[in-house]
């Protein structure tokens, strides 16, 4: 029989002691909330979803995020905010009901106030703008330790330190990468903890910076608005800010990255696996040929899913490129082509509506997921990964090739010159078809962020995939082209995200009114409840 590696053991014992953490306990009352408020108050937040999409496994953060700024905002001194703001979440389907220990309640409030405290006396910034900064982040903070808090992340955390602690050995820095001040161990190895979120959960900077809060200062979670320690760093909370923001926009991550991604693949197999089988995964990972078998229906499993995910984000990602374009073009282009330029042209309108689904259609549908080659390179890292052995990969991280002043100038120049190919390439084409300067500039607009929704869709399908995929030089062609278009995509979509104007209309107009109406039905059937159970 094969030996574990003491990483995999650790794993087991970890993913067990989860296991075991969701028994319910004998006794212990649960958070309830009414069934039919429940229903009204998660379709409000489906539609939400729709709104405000984002990645699944980061909706219900971003939701618990809302609604404590609302909370907060409608906030008394004195007045307890942790019960009606657990219930709201409970109701909105975004936590189980009858799962949470009403304990919880308890553990949310003092966290709140401590991040009441934290805010009341925080060192803030001069400037106004990065004063509301700090205040968001903060408020991110903790949106992601009442998540914790209610959710708890074992499973997901052992996968993490499993992977870490794999990688730290795994990844060298060659020595004289070019980095200012050099590169210390603990930075090697924080780069290397925030990689690991990124690639293996796709986690996003609200929740990677709450990890590495916790790294710095292991007791965060136990830290009441009294204790001395907490004191300290709310004055120094700026600086703190600054150093984790340091830390995400390190000049080398997305080297770190770039490694982590390529081989997160076993790690996510074996974490499905040990999901599985928590109790006897010991038992049959000792066995390789037993190893293989469950690998190989792991692997089908999460392919399948990702299909999945391909195929709804095909669907959803075309149908709401194509209801966007209709409604810009009844709100905008056409009364502007018809009675400001009168050159309304009814093909070059069906075209700007066709051509943006088709191309994001085209991009997700395209996705290369998986290859026979692929699951074999798996089939041999989770191998490696698993047992305990002296042929682990080595992933060498090394400095860019360094480029004279010509060189760099030659290289940027070809840069601008793709900006301006790409750009005027496209506007001359929907010149010659008639295109006003207004739908003009709306399709290269949509193109841009379709190119780059898409771009991101397509990363997303390269889950499973293992190793540096080659690229040919049609590809290396196809990049000059669109990767001005990416970039445009990127900074309009971050934008848009800003300015969402529905967003801030459900925020302001709707969510406060609608959420008093929820809870008013939710104790209006209490209330009827109680006198039906009187009637003898």
């Amino acid at each position: 029989m094969a030996e574990l590696s003491q990483p995999t053991q650790k794993l087991i014992s970890r993913y067990q002691a989860w296991y075991q953490s969701l028994q319910p306990k004998e006794g212990e009352t649960t958070i309830h909330v009414d069934e039919i408020a429940s229903a009204v108050a998660a379709f409000y937040e489906k539609i939400r979803e729709v709104v405000e999409w984002r990645e699944e496994h980061l909706m219900r953060r971003a939701a618990i995020e809302r609604i404590l700024k609302r909370r907060l905002l409608l906030f008394k001194n004195g007045e307890p905010l942790a019960e009606p703001f657990v219930l709201e979440l409970v109701r909105g389907g975004h936590f189980p009901n009858d799962r949470i220990p009403e304990s919880k309640i308890g553990e949310v409030q003092k966290l709140i106030d401590k991040y009441i405290f934290i805010m009341a006396n925080a060192s803030v910034p001069p400037r106004e703008k990065a004063k509301i900064q700090l205040y968001d982040w903060i408020l991110g903070i903790a949106a992601c330790e009442v998540e914790e808090t209610l959710c708890p992340s074992q499973r997901e955390n052992a996968l993490i330190e499993y992977m870490m602690e794999l990688m730290m050995e795994g990844i060298k820095v060659r020595e004289g990468v070019f980095i200012v001040g050099g590169l210390n161990e603990e930075e090697k190895n924080s780069q290397i903890f925030i990689a690991i979120q990124r690639a293996l959960f796709k986690l996003d900077p609200p929740i990677i910076t709450y990890n590495l809060l916790k790294r710095r200062y292991p007791q965060w979670r136990d830290f009441t608005k009294d204790n001395l320690q907490l004191q300290e760093i709310v004055k120094n909370i700026y600086s703190i800010w600054d150093s984790l923001a340091k830390n995400l926009k390190h000049p080398l991550a997305e080297r770190f990255y770039k490694i982590c991604e390529r081989y997160d693949t076993p790690y996510l197999l074996i974490g499905d696996i040990a999901t599985a089988n928590p109790d006897n995964f010991s038992e049959f990972a000792e066995d390789p040929v037993q190893l293989e078998a469950a690998m190989k229906d792991a692997y089908i499993i999460r392919l399948g899913k990702l299909k999945g995910k391909m195929s709804r984000a095909a669907f959803y990602g075309t149908l709401s490129v194509f209801l966007s374009k209709v409604l810009i073009a009844l709100a905008a282009e056409i009364p502007f082509d018809k009675y400001i330029t009168h050159e309304f042209n009814m093909t070059a309108l069906g075209i700007s509506v066709a051509v943006p689904p088709l191309l994001m259609l085209l991009l997700v549908t395209s996705i290369k997921t998986s290859s026979e080659e692929n699951f074999q390179k798996v089939m041999l890292e989770v191998m490696r990964v698993t047992y305990a052995t002296d042929k682990r990969n080595v992933h060498e991280l090394t400095s860019p090739k360094k480029k004279g002043v010509i060189m760099s100038t030659v290289i940027y120049a070809m840069y601008l010159s793709s900006f301006m190919l790409s750009f005027g390439s496209l506007y001359l084409i929907l010149t010659s078809l008639n295109f006003s300067t207004l739908s003009s500039i709306v399709f290269l607009l949509f193109v841009s962020l379709i190119t780059f929704g898409g771009t991101k869709i397509r990363q997303r399908g390269a889950e499973l995939l293992i190793g540096e995929q080659k690229q040919g030089f049609l590809y290396s062609l196809f990049d000059f082209f669109t990767l001005p278009l990416i970039e445009v995509g990127r900074w309009l979509s971050h934008q848009v995200a800003r300015y969402n104007i529905l967003v801030m209309l459900l925020n302001f107009l709707i969510e406060i009114p609608f959420q008093i109406f929820v809870e008013f039905l939710e104790h209006w059937r209490s209330f009827l409840k109680e006198k039906k159970e009187g009637v003898h």
